[in-house]
């Protein structure tokens, strides 16, 4: 599948499936948000988690309409200021909320697209992450061929066509289909910056 063919089939999804792509990007970049909450003492990643739980649970059981401004709220209150913080990693923290509301507003308002715009917020994490960790003195040509050649880049756009992929193939959410898609997206608790809960 070239990038053309991605984008196309990214732009087709919709109903369970372009919600089932995002959750499965969003569940990717939980631990950005759960060692940045850890690291600063906010003590939001359990919370977050039950959230993520929550949506998960959508895939089989749509909520009801009051539900979903709730979680929206519970979220807001969640998420850090990027103003308020002089570390790095409130940025990929500040992403995942987004990548949840994103994902929360599909489930309110089925009929807006929002997977292509969560794809490129999803790789834009990765493609900070390595500008800041590597890209320091490369000028632009080298910070292209930098991300072009990256292990995290090429990991991202595996996982991101994986989950297409696999959603388009899939006929219904079954329970079965549901744990292995989470799963794959929880990496083991690694996310799509390569760092992991256990660290």
């Amino acid at each position: 599948m070239n990038a053309n063919q991605f984008f196309k089939a990214l732009e087709q999804l919709q109903g369970w499936r372009e919600f089932a792509f995002l959750l499965a990007l969003a569940e990717r970049s939980f631990p950005n948000y759960a060692l940045f909450s850890d690291a600063i003492g906010m003590k939001g990643g359990a919370k977050m988690l039950q959230l993520l739980d929550q949506a998960w649970e959508m895939l089989q059981e749509p909520p009801s309409e009051a539900v979903i401004p709730q979680l929206l709220m519970k979220l807001e209150a969640l998420t850090p200021d990027v103003e308020n913080y002089d570390v790095y990693g409130v940025y990929p923290a500040h992403d995942f909320c987004r990548l949840m509301e994103q994902t929360l507003l599909n489930r309110l308002n089925p009929s807006k697209h929002r997977a292509t715009e969560a794809s490129g917020l999803a790789t834009g994490t990765v493609m900070n992450f390595i500008e800041v960790s590597e890209g320091e003195d490369l000028d632009e040509d080298q910070l292209v061929r930098l991300l072009d050649q990256h292990e995290l880049m090429k990991a991202d756009k595996a996982f991101q066509r994986d989950v297409v992929l696999s959603v388009k193939r899939q006929r219904t959410p079954t329970a079965t289909f549901i744990k292995s898609l989470r799963e794959r997206a929880a990496n083991d608790g690694v996310s799509n910056l390569g760092i992991s809960l256990e660290d």
